[in-house]
């Protein structure tokens, strides 16, 4: 069976389960035909969740507020969540140290560089407010994989990343950055990245989901349990055009490997109700849910579910 997942970035640390999967033929030996695309095939013309939407992909990766989005609009495919690459969340807002711009509250002014995002740039401005300033701030729309590089230019004060990624990338440039983590200033963010699908897909073939998601669990606690060999057999299957160090890798793996597992059952890819429900409800009492014809009849167990994780499927 074909699967063609494709990746919310260039090939990284959050993905390597699936390398490793692919690498050591876990995948073909369950009889599945994985190809892996990067989003730089079409310089991120379509995100991954509208590839999966318009049946481009099998799976795609985005965070928990795509999930949302599509759930919200009426002309598009109800998506769902099946499953977390991380248990935490890894992302910050960042700026570079020794400019100006040590907190959040500086930001006010700020030039910001964004993914262009439906919520990016009200979760960006509600934390500021949380931290005391107006959150206002001008914003600039890069191509999306010179963000990082219009951040270290000093072309934009401010922009969101994964840390153990670009994070560990700056400091081997020798770059501080002062990290923002969203929780830190009273943002309950959901869960980033998440794996998600099509409904068709779920409904119509569930054993395939059921079988890709059992391999990927397999690479991902793999990852966690040997990191240096895990960091081999990435830099095998991984191609891109960003080459990656194995030194970053094992940096950037050092930060991620207690990250991967649930931490009460040790399962990969598990989600917690509670977090969607709280993450939705706050996109909703702070009114940026508020564009919404029905806001409150969205419901935090229609965007997400575990089922696909577990040993069996019910009839």
């Amino acid at each position: 069976m074909n699967i063609t997942l494709a990746l919310d970035w260039t090939p990284n640390t959050n993905h390597i389960g699936f390398y490793v999967a692919l690498v050591s033929g876990w995948y073909a030996e369950a009889g599945l035909q994985v190809r892996i695309t990067s989003t730089e095939l079409d310089n991120y013309v379509l995100s991954p969740a509208r590839k999966v939407a318009a049946g481009l992909a099998t799976f795609g990766l985005c965070p928990s507020e795509s999930i949302i989005s599509f759930q919200t609009l009426p002309a598009r495919p109800r998506l769902m969540a099946i499953a977390a690459l991380l248990q935490h969340d890894t992302s910050a807002i960042v700026t570079v140290a020794g400019r100006g711009r040590d907190r959040p509250a500086q930001l006010d002014g700020c030039v910001y560089a964004s993914y262009g995002s439906r919520f990016e740039a009200a979760i960006v401005a509600q934390m500021i407010r949380n931290d005391g300033g107006q959150g206002t701030f001008a914003r600039v729309h890069p191509p999306k994989f010179d963000i990082w590089e219009t951040l270290l230019r000093g072309e934009a004060d401010a922009a969101w990343v994964f840390v153990p990624w670009e994070g560990q990338a700056a400091l081997q440039r020798g770059v501080r950055l002062n990290t923002f983590f969203l929780d830190e200033y009273q943002i309950p963010y959901g869960y980033s990245p998440v794996i998600t699908a099509h409904p068709h897909t779920l409904r119509r073939q569930p054993e395939l989901v059921q079988a890709f998601l059992a391999i990927s669990g397999r690479g991902f606690t793999y990852a966690a349990q040997h990191p240096h060999a895990a960091a081999d057999l990435f830099c095998c299957a991984a191609s891109s055009p960003h080459q990656t160090s194995r030194e970053l890798l094992l940096l950037s793996l050092n930060r991620l490997q207690s990250n991967f597992l649930h931490s009460a059952s040790g399962q990969w890819g598990r989600m917690e109700p509670q977090r969607w429900e709280v993450f939705l409800t706050w996109l909703i009492t702070t009114g940026i849910l508020n564009d919404l014809p029905q806001p409150l009849a969205l419901k935090a167990h229609h965007l997400f579910s575990n089922r696909y994780l577990d040993s069996s499927l019910p009839a």
